[in-house]
């Protein structure tokens, strides 16, 4: 046998005895499956015992229940839905509002809903830890019945916002700053309202974070004619600025709870120095207690 059939044979012997010890050999175990890609979308509900929006009671000190979602691209691109039961509209402008002198038939106007519709984009621009959010927020009210009495009162509103989010250890946050492109919630002429706000947050450990929030709701425009503001309080404010009427500052301490599995818990006192009266109708009810008074809010959230 020359050497050449010697390494065959060789060759031959070897591929073969590998071939029976891999076929005895255990398989290997195998590679753990990867974990399921986070969902893009996600969505949330909330009982509270009060609707409070800028410090301000829009559901007149009431239980309110609260939903909405959340779509989030990799990109950066988001959009959403948020909703709330309210009682603002009606409180205001129904029957036995807040504001008098309508009288006779189809003044009365009410909504019980407020729907909130936003698109943004965020994205750390600045570094880890620093997301950069820009967007745009559509209030809409779908009321019902009208409100005669020479005011056309529209409370849909439409705001751009842009927003500076941070992250420092055990400290989280935002500054944000809001600017209405049309009238504030149906204030007379207030376009160009806005709303710069601070919140910070520090997570204590255990799922427990503390809350810390101070916003500024700047009112603009004047009130161009006196005659429907005297119907309502019987003094005239023609020229008056809705900053001195309607501006105001609000403020909120609390904490926050991670209960496990998508629910949270929160408790937090809140309070404005919003005016109840200055010469014409500002945050009052019908019972004539100021909206912005301060209270305490309980909340319970479930994430999906």
């Amino acid at each position: 046998m020359n050497i050449f059939k010697k390494t065959t044979l060789a060759l031959a012997v070897s591929t073969l005895t590998s071939g029976a010890i891999a076929q005895t050999a255990p398989a290997p175990a195998p590679a753990p499956a990867p974990a399921p890609a986070a969902s893009p979308i996600t969505a949330n509900v909330t009982i509270t015992n009060d609707y409070r929006y800028r410090g301000i009671s829009q559901s007149n000190f009431q239980p309110a229940i609260q939903g909405g979602f959340d779509y989030a691209h990799e990109s950066g691109f988001y959009f959403g839905n948020w909703n709330s039961s309210i009682s603002w509209i009606s409180d205001a402008y129904g029957p036995n509002g807040a504001i008098p002198g309508r009288g006779g038939a189809g003044t009365a106007m009410s909504a019980p809903v407020e729907m909130d519709f936003y698109a943004g984009f965020k994205k750390e621009l600045i570094g880890p830890g620093f997301v950069s959010d820009f967007g745009i927020l559509q209030y809409y009210y779908p009321t019902s019945g009208v409100y005669n009495n020479r005011v056309a009162v529209n409370p849909n509103t439409t705001e751009v916002y842009a927003a500076q989010n941070f992250t420092y250890g055990a400290f989280s946050g935002f500054f944000k700053f809001s600017y209405a492109l049309s009238p504030l919630f149906g204030n007379v002429d207030s376009q160009g309202s806005y709303y710069p706000d601070l919140t910070v947050n520090y997570d204590a450990g255990d799922g427990l974070t503390v809350n810390a929030h101070v916003g500024y709701q700047y009112v603009a425009g004047k009130q161009k004619t006196g005659a429907d503001i005297t119907n309502w309080v019987g003094a005239s404010v023609a020229g008056v600025s809705n900053n001195t009427l309607y501006s105001y500052t609000d403020w909120k301490l609390g904490l926050t709870k991670d209960l496990g599995g998508g629910l949270s818990g929160s408790i937090a006192y809140v309070g404005t120095n919003a005016p109840s009266y200055r010469g014409a109708h500002s945050y009052i009810n019908p019972n004539g207690k100021n909206l912005g008074q301060d209270g305490v809010l309980i909340s319970l959230t479930k994430t999906f």
